[in-house]
């Protein structure tokens, strides 16, 4: 068996459940016969051992360059043990990752961290191959807030409120991120929780639930005064189909910075479709060129990703289209309720209209 190595982010704001989900999260994966690594929180280790962010000693932005530091470092490390390991399937649980410090300084110094350790936006968030964002107390449960678990802490309610929300807003865009909010109780976050790892595990197999809308295209300035909004530009290319299996490639990122994805998707129903995708290099994006689907266009578009009512969204503007575009939402269950955002005008929904598929999307150049 081939051996294969996860990177998963555990995140969220201060009394989250993130101790609880990365203890959880390792009996249940070993359970299913996964090797589990789990890289501790940086910035409260180091806290707890006597180097802070205040005092006479070090400023903030001196403190997230010591984080980034040690945090890159330890990743290195980690990611070096798990290729050496004789387990086939390992799973690095992350708690928090490089985007996380960028909530403790300020654009243009987190810029210069990213330059200094020779990183850009895109890159800091596709090291990862996926991120859960689970909710902060704070914020729909805050009866249970409390600083007890952790001596490095030291937010009020506001405050934690306010460092949840740039925590989403910072990772917003990544390939695969996940907000676990506080609509359910502890036990039934915690399960969401391992819904979604499970999901992103392919165990037993990767089912996306979507449900799509036809919206009036947007202006994006106009959304942004609404929802911190991240754009993504994508162009996806369509290859030569192999049995029947939908093939595809796909260039994503920021201001020129871009990651690469070779995919497979099979479909079962109108809602549920069996994915399986691969993050690959700019080399073998380059080569898959050559097996492109000629009778199909290449879909060119900016996706813009926010989260309303602690669901996140997307937003698909094509290059082609003046007037229309697609809105989705992912969910974990077939049961769970949508709130849709009310600055968006939805038209109707499309969920398992088939001529709304990218497919045929990129067959047609209409909406």
């Amino acid at each position: 068996m081939k051996k294969k190595i996860w990177n998963f982010v555990i995140t969220g704001g201060p009394c989250s459940g993130k101790t609880t989900g990365l203890s959880r999260l390792e009996q249940e994966l070993e359970k299913l016969g996964f090797y589990v690594l789990i890289i501790p929180e940086t910035a409260t280790e180091l806290i707890l051992n006597g180097i802070r962010p205040f005092g006479n000693s070090l400023n903030s932005f001196e403190f997230q360059r010591i984080v980034f530091e040690k945090q890159l470092h330890k990743e290195k490390l980690y990611r070096k043990v798990a290729k050496k390991l004789k387990a086939d399937k390992i799973v690095i649980l992350h708690d928090r990752g490089i985007i996380d410090n960028k909530s403790y300084v300020t654009e243009s110094e987190f810029n210069r961290l990213l330059k200094e350790f020779r990183l850009n936006e895109t890159e800091a968030k596709d090291r990862y191959d996926a991120v859960f964002h689970l909710v902060t107390a704070a914020n729909g449960a805050e009866e249970f807030y409390t600083l007890n678990n952790n001596n490095a802490r030291t937010e009020t309610i506001e405050e934690a409120r306010i460092l949840d929300a740039k925590g989403i807003s910072n990772w917003m865009g990544h390939p695969h991120f996940r907000v676990i909010s506080n609509d359910v109780d502890f036990e039934g976050k915690m399960e969401k929780l391992m819904r979604e790892i499970y999901l992103a595990l392919e165990v037993p197999a990767p089912l996306e639930i979507e449900r799509k809308y036809l919206i009036t295209k947007p202006d994006i300035n106009t959304l942004s005064k609404y929802v911190p909004i991240t754009a993504i530009d994508i162009v996806q290319t369509y290859l030569k189909p192999v049995e029947n299996v939908e093939r595809r490639i796909r260039q994503r990122g920021m201001n020129g910075n871009f990651s690469y994805y070779y995919t497979e998707k099979r479909e079962i129903d109108s809602l549920k479709r069996v994915e399986v995708e691969e993050k690959i290099t700019e080399k073998d994006y380059i080569r898959y060129l050559a097996e492109v689907d000629t009778s199909l266009s290449p879909i060119v578009k900016k996706r813009i990703c926010f989260v309303y009512n602690s669901q996140y969204f997307e937003l698909d503007l094509f290059e082609f289209s003046k007037d229309l575009a697609l809105m989705e939402l992912e969910l974990t269950s077939e049961n769970d309720t949508v709130k849709l955002p009310d600055f968006v005008e939805v038209k109707k929904e499309v969920t398992g209209e088939k001529n709304y598929h990218n497919y045929n999307i990129a067959k047609t150049q209409m909406l």
